[in-house]
């Protein structure tokens, strides 16, 4: 799951971290800004006092507007298209799958309960045949009910990769490996619902076949890519521009990459949603082009939260810890960022090209760049961030990245580049989003330290917006020669499956909205995860995960950067607020509230 926006240019970085890290650690001890436990005569809760549990659930009331700003318009708001992590939490207000993720704050977030369907899956067949029955009183915005056979359709556009690209398929890898099914713009059934795997006996009642049984089937269904899709309604590749709603919110107006409004699906029922609570009266979304911009109106109080959820800018957590502590949370995150290198690049298609980098890297450097170790995150060792079972965090540390190589190893970095046949080292171009000051910090720390032992590397700051296209083009990547490509990745649902089947499996190579940078198709890793999917014991599937984690990094695809950590705002206006391991630590948006409606 891609994410978004982490501010603040190098420079900026670089002078903040020492105030930001004081201020973290005084804010942790309650002192500064308001009482002693760290609240506020402002109505803010106080430091970290919605981070893995509610803050002011009591005060939420209904009505008002709950306002939302962000530095990058997500990549599609289309349920099928969307990969961004805050556009899948943003989306449970006009989508609705058959079961979704709880409620609940920290880990009992990423649990599943029931949402179009009365109950989790009737599960028969050893793990291949997964039954729902829908609930009643289920509408679309127009009244219409909603039926099994658009949750059908919904999920078939998965299969129109030429034409709805970028999400995540893995339905489709699940319910057809073999690729027999080709969507429903090609498909010859009268109704276009000719996809084998899923059966319609009726209205209320949606079975799935699956070939071979996978452990995480349902959580796959409970991503927005498994929401229905009415087929009169479906607009293919303009869909996004406005998604037809199932659940309590629909569009309003949006214009891309200025702004968004939802306000009440009038047709939504209340006793037909055990999930969402629907408290504000109009939900709407500014985008910013410029983070400084947006975090001094955050801490100005015109907005209630960032949508992007990656945390402030050096300067706004500057001021805001010096002043406003009360509204911060700082929650280890399920994110980590990373550069990584293209096989299809020269001189990347030789593992030694890559291993020169990722010694002659400065990895505190890379660290300070993001924020530093309290704002930023931990040194990346690996691979596996720690959220996901199997993984062994900062312990596993092939390249003593956190140890002996901490600050780069220009000797072995030069080996590895006489050892790839480059001893005088070469020339590449990094690739970064340009609504990203973070990440062209992060480039700039990586240049710098890369020039040390030989190798010169251009920065192309490329429209963030625009990713699926881009970075997501195995063939543009080519072409631009991106030898080196700066992004950040968070699990879909938690497992090894989860975070990296997307990234590391040769079959998630794809065209456009590709994520598997590094085209990975390794027979080993390809073969971990086909035996992974199959295994029942959790014992058995955390030691495969481990084997997938350490086979990643033995082929040298990967500089890992931090495993990361945010400084997120938290506006006195919000109410019901909690972060949840749903989201990788962000705040689960679908039940926040305004403490008034004025």
């Amino acid at each position: 799951m891609t994410t978004q926006r982490t501010s603040g240019r190098r420079k900026q970085a670089a002078a903040a971290v020492a105030a930001v890290a004081a201020l973290l650690t005084t804010a942790a001890c309650g002192g500064g800004g308001g009482d002693e436990n760290g609240g506020s005569k402002t109505g803010a809760a106080g430091f970290d006092a919605a981070n893995n549990k509610v803050a002011q659930a009591d005060l939420a009331t209904k009505g008002g507007e709950l306002k939302f700003a962000g530095a990058q318009d997500a990549d599609s708001w289309d349920t099928t298209r969307g990969y961004y992590g805050f556009m899948w939490n943003f989306a449970r207000y006009y989508s609705r799958q058959l079961v979704t993720s709880a409620t609940q704050p920290g880990a009992k977030g990423a649990e599943l309960t029931p949402d179009l369907a009365t109950d989790m899956a009737k599960v028969s067949d050893d793990g291949k045949t997964y039954t729902y029955t829908l609930r009643d009183g289920i509408t679309w915005e127009d009244g219409k009910p909603i039926t099994s056979k658009d949750i059908k359709y919904g999920i078939e556009r998965v299969w129109a990769q030429d034409v709805l690209s970028g999400g995540p398929v893995y339905l489709k890898d699940v319910l057809d490996p073999k690729g027999e099914y080709k969507g429903p713009y090609k498909d010859k059934a009268a109704d276009k619902l000719g996809l084998k795997a899923i059966d319609t006996p009726d209205d209320k009642t949606i079975v799935f076949h699956l070939p071979e049984a996978n452990a995480d089937f349902e959580e796959i269904l409970a991503l927005v890519s498994a929401s229905p899709v009415r087929q009169d309604k479906d607009t293919k590749s303009k869909y996004g521009l406005h998604p037809f709603s199932s659940g309590p919110y629909k569009f309003a107006s949006y214009n891309p990459g200025k702004d968004l409004t939802l306000v009440r699906n009038t047709e939504w029922k209340q006793a037909s949603d055990p999930v969402r609570k629907a408290y504000p009266d109009k939900i709407s979304i500014k985008f910013f082009s410029n983070a400084n911009d947006l975090d001094a109106r955050l801490i100005a109080g015109d907005y209630d939260l960032d949508i992007n959820q990656t945390g402030l800018s050096p300067q706004g957590r500057t001021t805001a810890l010096q002043e406003h502590k009360a509204n911060l949370d700082n929650p280890v995150s399920g994110y980590i960022r990373y550069a990584v290198f293209p096989q299809s690049v020269k001189p990347f298609d030789n593992i030694h090209c890559r291993k020169a980098v990722i010694y002659g890297a400065d990895h505190v450097s890379l660290q300070t760049a993001r924020g530093g170790p309290v704002a930023g995150g931990d040194i990346g060792t690996n691979m596996l961030p720690p959220t996901v079972p199997g993984s062994e965090g900062q312990k596993y540390d092939p390249y003593e990245l956190n140890g002996a190589n901490k600050s780069g190893n220009a000797a072995k970095a030069k080996e590895e580049l006489k050892a790839c046949g480059q001893p005088n080292g070469f020339k590449t171009t990094i690739a970064v989003r340009n609504n990203k000051p973070v990440e062209v910090a992060t480039a700039e720390s990586l240049q710098a330290s890369l020039k040390k032992v030989g190798i010169t590397v251009d920065i192309d700051q490329y429209d963030g917006s625009q990713t699926s296209g881009i970075i997501g083009s195995p063939s543009n990547v080519k072409k631009k020669g991106y030898g080196i490509i700066i992004m950040g990745w968070g699990a879909d649902f938690g497992s090894v499956q989860g975070f990296g089947l997307p990234l590391w499996d040769g079959k998630y190579i794809l065209e456009s909205g590709n994520n598997n940078f590094a085209l990975i198709d390794d027979k080993k890793i390809n073969g971990l995860f086909d035996t992974y999917v199959k295994t029942q014991d959790d014992a058995g599937k955390l030691q495969i995960a481990k084997d997938i984690n350490h086979a990643v990094m033995d082929g040298g695809y990967y500089l890992p950067f931090v495993f990361e950590k945010f400084v997120n705002w938290r506006g006195n206006r919000l109410a019901n607020v909690y972060t949840s391991d749903a989201f990788s630590g962000m705040y689960d948006f679908v039940n926040l509230g305004l403490k008034s409606s004025k």
